[in-house]
């Protein structure tokens, strides 16, 4: 794949690091559903990712580590290759995903509860409105998918985001949502654009170096994506069981499955239907259509905590959005590691 493009005449040891990196990477989703049950039982664990700005921190690394796999050439390319992909891209991610969190949200979550069933919905939608994630660039690494474009599409989206979550939320919900645009356009730019641009500079300056860190950008990524998830968990463990413990006291059946289960239905039809309209809708290429896919069905989750914390809903709100990180980081990952299988075994068909 792209993490392991070494030269053959490259000394043995280093093509075997290079595989175990790679293996590594793959298991993502591993590194994610772990982080997320440790933060789940022993928040303690993981409580000091959320200490200051540190899980900003740890996403701009991961977007710094992206940006250093890119060049300018790669943006350029996509530009002008596929000029209609990133319209395309930023339309399937505003359209699907918060239409799908609509439909799921009604039909399962607004009516399980008088009381919290309003604000799971609330939550949902919000996930739902939220731009593109940054694992999604990662992600699309592994899956041999278009990065710069993955980039493009997430840069977009969340500068879209600005005006389009709040305006999507309120169409939606009815409520009105404050949302400070400014402040999001803000956290943006230091967490995504600024890191990418970083990583990019420091690529075409030092080749070298950012060639030979660049093999281990991937799997520290993975880490640090993993640590951001458990960490969301296990800030919001504790309203995890207060909420569901609230939950099963005020309706008989056991609320957690339910609001998983949503959570899950939510980011699996977009990526299905991310990938079916480009794909067989707008006939792109697979590369494209993979790329597409990835950034729709993966949020900005985070995002979607911090929004429902800040406009005062209950505390239950932000459950959606703390599942969802870990839930769109299993199913990408997942996708990407059988996108990824595909590939060597065509190549493994080609080279026989």
């Amino acid at each position: 794949g792209i993490l392991s493009q070494s030269q053959s005449d490259e000394s043995e040891p280093d093509n075997a690091l290079d595989g175990l990196l790679s293996r590594l990477t793959s298991g993502f989703p591993f590194f994610v559903l772990f982080a997320a049950i440790l933060g789940a039982n022993r928040p303690i664990a993981l409580e000091w990712v959320n200490q200051g700005s540190l899980i900003s921190v740890m996403l701009a690394s991961v977007m710094m580590g992206t940006g250093m796999t890119l060049e300018k050439k790669d943006f350029e390319n996509v530009l002008k290759q596929y000029p209609g992909a990133v319209p395309a891209g930023v339309l399937c991610q505003f359209m699907i995903m918060p239409i799908a969190a609509f439909l799921v949200g009604r039909s399962f979550l607004l009516g399980v509860d008088p009381t919290i069933g309003p604000s799971l919905f609330l939550g949902l939608v919000l996930v739902g409105c939220s731009p593109g994630g940054t694992a999604s660039n990662l992600v699309s690494l592994i899956a041999g998918a278009d990065v710069a474009l993955s980039v493009l599409l997430t840069a977009c989206s969340t500068i879209l985001a600005s005006f389009v979550t709040p305006l999507l939320v309120k169409i939606l919900v009815g409520g009105t949502v404050r949302v400070s645009g400014l402040a999001l356009c803000a956290a943006t730019a230091k967490v995504v654009l600024l890191p990418v641009i970083l990583g990019m500079a420091f690529n075409a300056k030092a080749p070298g170096l950012s060639k030979m860190i660049s093999r281990f950008t991937p799997f520290a990524s993975v880490v640090l994506v993993a640590l951001i998830c458990g960490g969301v968990v296990a800030k919001n463990a504790g309203t995890l069981m207060e909420s569901s413990a609230l939950a099963s006291t005020a309706s008989s059946a056991p609320l957690l499955p339910v609001i998983v289960g949503s959570v899950l239905l939510l980011h699996t039809i977009g990526f299905l239907v991310g990938f079916l309209v480009p794909k067989f809708g707008l006939k792109y290429t697979e590369k494209t259509s993979r790329t597409i896919s990835i950034e729709t069905g993966m949020q900005n989750s985070a995002l979607a905590v911090v929004l429902a914390r800040s406009i005062g809903a209950p505390l239950i709100a932000s459950l959606p959005g703390a599942l969802s990180a870990t839930a769109h980081s299993c199913l990408g990952s997942i996708l990407a590691a059988y996108w990824r299988f595909i590939d060597s075994r065509k190549k493994g068909k080609g080279e026989d």
